[in-house]
């Protein structure tokens, strides 16, 4: 109900179609009444005409409130689907990446698809037909009562136990319905993580393996159904069976009476209509109880991940990030991972970064370099200390305007499934072909994007396929150039690149360079010899700092790394 709130005049106007239908529909059996008690016994067939043509104007209502109903709440329930999958990908997209490393991405994913499907229905035409089935069952039974209270009484015996037993059977049904959503999320999990790595698959020939993997999950989520299959398929047999089993009571007891004396023909005639409109709204709901209990149990994981709040979110009171200088500096900084808390990945770390300064970060594998960086970008917060951008600690700042300061080259850069000029744009979607071009020359990528058959439109594939890695990573650092940001960091941004393209990658990087504080973080020596100051990590504690040749005249650390490097 709290998802259709924003369209309360669309439900109003398909609620109120849904009543006068349903008073329309429970209207016309009466006409067989008057017909057969009326006009046949008295053989009046000018009130028998009138009455068929009530009767064609009553369908014919029925029809186009029916059809009004159907529309409005087809409408409802697709874009409530669409509105919660908005709504779904714009709150994961707040989630820093460490959320993500700790959750399967094909998961999220079957949250986003498969969960949200489960709710179309349930939101639209199931939730309609559940309203008008109701509307159906309490205005018949009120008829009924009316009509012939000794009958009644028999319809009515049955109505509390289907109801017991409705719920005993729906719990039931939303407990395996969740359980069936989990497994197909592992589902797509495994399969997201086999598509990806398809070429290290194909590799070690696990073809195999992994399909099997994958056909173990797919079937325990159908054994699974099958049994939600089962307690559904007896519910509503359980329904039938009580509604029609009543309703054979109720044409034998009508019958006697009419043998009797003490009741009409059409009144027999319209209480069967009732009972049968009264039984087939019953086995209606019985279905549409076990699809809600369904749709539920998909809701609730959805709703679980809407009320997750991401650890790193801009503080009550966060002021924007005004006019940056790009001055950075990290002061006492202690840091470990949530995931590994008995880990030290940082301890005290402490330097400065003048605006416009390069400082290098180098080490061995798990000095912590790459945490900086992360730490620059505030994927995380430090446990103790403050990291600081011109004078202010990064928890007081909003984060948009943060990280519109900052760009990163990574060492593996992700392009998009798009474009060049897309992929470019990334940062500045609204910047005109002349500024992309000009960046696109920056990076020495333009000449070989213009020698292109598509130019500037050429799709790069999922995440840059088609381009090769100099390629991507020039188009990266054009990216970065267009963003113009205050602070750069550049992680690992050669390290995988041929001599041809190293030369011209580097040559790209000084352009972006220029102006900008830039952090570097680099294995190779070669890429940090020009930088203004090195620092150098060992352990998570900042041991050395300097410039190239004073670190190597003190022949400490950086001298080891240096030779087994340099030579």
């Amino acid at each position: 109900m709290g998802l259709l709130a924003p369209y309360r005049g669309r439900w109003t106007l398909a609620t109120v179609a849904l009543i006068l239908g349903g008073a329309v529909n429970l209207g016309l059996p009466q006409t067989a009444r008057v017909a057969i008690d009326d006009a046949i016994r008295r053989g009046d067939l000018g009130t028998l005409d009138l009455i068929a043509l009530l009767a064609l104007g009553g369908f014919v209502l029925l029809g186009a409130l029916t059809m009004l109903r159907h529309y409005l709440m087809s409408w409802l329930g697709n874009r409530v689907v669409a509105d919660l999958r908005d709504r779904t990908f714009r709150h994961l997209l707040r989630f820093p990446p460490g959320y993500f490393h700790e959750r399967r991405t094909g998961e999220l994913v079957s949250r986003l698809t498969t969960d949200i499907e489960a709710l179309q229905g349930s939101v639209g035409s199931e939730f309609s037909l559940a309203l008008r089935a109701t509307l159906t069952v309490v205005g018949g039974l009120t008829i009924l009562l009316f009509t012939n209270p000794t009958l009644t009484g028999v319809m009515v015996l049955v109505v509390p136990p289907l109801s017991i037993l409705a719920v005993a059977f729906g719990r039931a049904i939303r407990r395996r319905s969740r359980e069936i959503q989990d497994l197909v999320a592992e589902a797509n999990g495994g399969l997201k993580e086999s598509l990806a790595g398809i070429e290290t698959v194909q590799t070690f020939n696990a073809e195999a393996i992994e399909a099997e993997r994958y056909k173990k999950q797919v079937f325990a989520a159908f054994r699974t159904s099958l049994r939600v299959a089962i307690f559904r398929g007896g519910f509503a047999g359980a329904v039938q069976l009580g509604a029609f089993g009543a309703m054979t009571l109720i044409i034998w007891l009508g019958a006697k009476g009419v043998v009797a004396g003490d009741t009409t023909p059409g009144e027999v005639v319209v209480f069967l209509g009732y009972t049968l409109m009264v039984a087939s709204a019953l086995a209606t709901l019985a279905e549409i109880w076990g699809n809600l209990q369904r749709a539920m149990g998909a809701s609730e994981r959805i709703f679980d991940l809407l009320d997750e709040t991401p650890t790193i979110r801009d503080a009550p009171g966060a002021h924007p990030l005004a006019a940056p200088r790009g001055e950075l500096a990290f002061e006492g900084v202690r840091f470990t991972y949530p995931t590994r808390p008995d880990v030290q990945v940082l301890t005290d770390v402490s330097f400065r970064a003048a605006p416009g300064e390069t400082v290098a970060l180098v080490g061995r594998s798990g000095a912590g370099k790459s945490t900086i960086a992360a730490l620059v970008q505030r994927f995380w917060d430090p446990a103790e200390g403050c990291v600081c951008v011109d004078g202010h600690d990064l928890r007081t700042l909003q984060l948009e305007s943060l990280r519109d300061a900052i760009a990163t080259v990574a060492q593996d850069p992700v392009l998009f499934s798009g474009s060049i000029r897309d992929n470019i744009a990334y940062g500045r979607p609204d910047a005109p072909l002349e500024d992309i071009v000009a960046a696109a020359r920056d990076a020495k990528i333009a000449d070989f994007v213009e020698g292109l058959p598509d130019g500037w439109d050429t799709l790069v594939g999922e995440r840059g396929v088609k381009l090769s890695g100099g390629q991507r990573q020039r188009v990266a650092i054009a990216r970065a150039i267009l963003a113009d940001p205050r602070i750069l960091i550049l992680d690992e941004a050669t390290s995988h690149l041929d001599s041809e393209n190293e030369a011209l990658v580097h040559a790209a990087l000084e352009r972006l360079m220029e102006g900008r504080t830039t952090l570097i973080i680099a294995h190779r020596l070669s890429t940090v010899q020009k930088a203004h100051r090195i620092l150098v990590l060992d352990g998570g504690r900042v041991v050395e700092a300097g410039t190239h040749e004073e670190l190597m005249e003190r022949g400490a650390l950086y001298q080891k790394l240096a030779a087994s490097q340099l030579g």
